[in-house]
């Protein structure tokens, strides 16, 4: 993806697009694919960075949902299950299986779970991965011995799917760029573009430069995640908010505290939430919490509350208690919710995807995750062929291999999130042996991956690349913050930018991190 050509197809005055996705994340990204798989003109602008919000900030599952199964909202499992399986097929380099323990404490919990995973495995049909097994509870210790034993009964073990969200968000960005789709970061919309009452485009600014573009368009979505209120109010000032704002936090801890390759699920913790703790890029992944938030922020933070409330749980599951200090990572993401009534509790509210067209034509597509990102994206386009009276086209996603599909890990390796992309970066090596360097001891990435950042995925800060094009701020705050200054060098060498530049980027950059970091 080269930036400088999408602004120059950007900049072509003569030009109405079929479709304008306002929103980068995981559903506009959806959107985007979708609709230049089926061969509409299609240009989406993100404000920030790809994924920069809620969709870089998951429990990083593509899951059926257990909670969903729980809650009798058997069609949404349904319908997530079928995704998982249609990306575990179209992404296999990305999205992997993964097994899942429910640990047992009480006698009635291995016949409720069991039988409500074999539903669970018979719901996910021919695109289902193993099936669930109830286990004893000297199996269970057998196979996670750092399980807290006291009062274990059993256990029953399921699987579900695995994937690196930010990673996933600049593959989507990718494959609309390869279907012919324009895709800019850090082009935010301030305004829409009417005629007789009918939206018929955009105003946009880039952010980079400062220039201001007038884009016609004969659909607009808005696929804004949880600033979509923001946009609704640019079509009706007096417009009612939708959007009930969740936060959702997430610690990171050695991956001492769960070793080996199974994840626990506590499917009903005492206040009745769904606990995870999952092993990731060698890591081990906690969370999350569900607390209702005034309003949404692009750089949330985690309450002490939320954070204690972590911990508590992570050492009542597992026999090495983890303390503030042993955490090397918190991140918070924020769930745009859809509030159908005036429910306080946002864990009650729903998780299905919420589209809507409002009389001006402007398509609003909110809610739903990122499991169901692909239907989102199919629904939203069938919904946008009669409002711009495009031609009648079928989504093309559901056998849609997506850029850089690969099946060889292996043979990718040490680049296995990048696909058949490995080869390139295999090439930057080769032609400077220094960037097979790690950017740091306790960090898994190497410098040929911040050029490539660069060079082929729109990084243009430090941040795009220490927290989305590679993982490092959330897999260890401090090792990216150390790791920062030398980055920024080798980023401003690609980039063209001075030492003054450097220094700016580091400075905003520890600040952010500062964030990351549990005292």
């Amino acid at each position: 993806m080269i930036r400088s050509e999408m602004l120059e197809r950007l900049g072509k005055e003569s030009k109405i697009w079929d479709v304008v996705v306002i929103g980068g994340g995981a559903t506009g990204l959806g959107v985007a694919v979708d609709a230049a798989s089926r061969g509409y003109a299609t240009l989406l602008l993100e404000q920030g960075d790809f994924s920069q919000g809620t969709s870089s900030r998951s429990t990083k599952l593509i899951h059926g949902g257990i909670r969903y199964l729980q809650q009798g909202n058997i069609s949404l499992v349904l319908e997530a299950l079928h995704e998982r399986g249609l990306l575990l097929q179209n992404a296999p380099h990305l999205v992997h299986h993964q097994s899942f323990m429910v640990p047992n404490y009480s006698w009635w919990e291995g016949p409720f779970y069991g039988v409500g995973l074999k539903v669970y495995d018979t719901l996910a049909g021919r695109l289902g991965l193993e099936k669930s097994t109830v286990l004893s509870r000297e199996m269970v210790l057998e196979k996670m011995p750092t399980l807290e034993p006291r009062d274990l009964k059993g256990g029953v073990i399921y699987y579900d799917g695995q994937f690196d969200d930010a990673r996933l968000a600049v593959t989507l960005a990718q494959t609309a760029d390869d279907l012919g789709a324009c895709v800019l970061n850090y082009a935010q919309v301030i305004s829409l573009i009417k005629a007789d009452g009918l939206v018929s485009g955009v105003v946009v600014v880039d952010r980079l430069n400062g220039q201001e573009y007038e884009v016609m368009a004969r659909t607009v979505v808005n696929a804004t995640g949880i600033f979509v209120d923001a946009v609704l109010k640019m079509d009706v000032a007096a417009h009612q908010d939708i959007i009930a704002p969740s936060q959702g936090v997430h610690i990171v801890l050695d991956k001492s505290f769960l070793p080996g390759d199974i994840a626990v699920m506590v499917p009903h913790t005492d206040d009745g939430r769904v606990l995870f703790a999952v092993p990731w890029h060698d890591r081990v992944i906690v969370g999350t919490t569900d607390t209702p938030i005034d309003k949404p922020s692009l750089e949330p933070v985690p309450f002490a509350e939320e954070l204690t409330f972590l911990l508590d749980h992570a050492s009542k599951y597992l026999t090495k208690d983890p303390a503030p200090s042993d955490v090397l990572s918190a991140f918070a993401g924020i769930r745009p919710l859809i509030n159908t009534g005036n429910s306080k509790n946002t864990a009650a509210l729903a998780r299905d995807h919420h589209l809507n067209v409002s009389p001006s034509g402007l398509i609003t597509i909110a809610g739903g995750k990122w499991t169901t990102y692909r239907k989102m994206g199919e629904d939203t386009i069938d919904a946008a062929i009669p409002i711009g009276a495009l031609d009648p086209r079928k989504s093309r996603t559901r056998n849609l291999s997506l850029n850089g599909w690969s099946m060889d890990d292996d043979g990718n390796a040490p680049y296995a999130l990048y696909g058949n992309n490995a080869r390139y970066i295999r090439r930057l090596v080769d032609q400077e042996p220094w960037l097979d360097t790690p950017i740091h001891e306790r960090l898994p990435y190497r410098f040929s991956e911040v050029v490539w950042a660069v060079k082929n995925e729109m990084a243009f800060f430090l941040d795009d690349v220490l927290s989305r094009r590679t993982r490092a701020l959330i897999l260890d705050a401090r090792a990216s913050m150390e790791a920062a200054p030398e980055v920024a060098r080798v980023m401003a060498r690609e980039l063209g930018k001075d030492e003054a530049w450097q220094k700016d980027q580091v400075k905003r950059y520890l600040k952010l991190a500062e964030t990351y970091l549990v005292t």
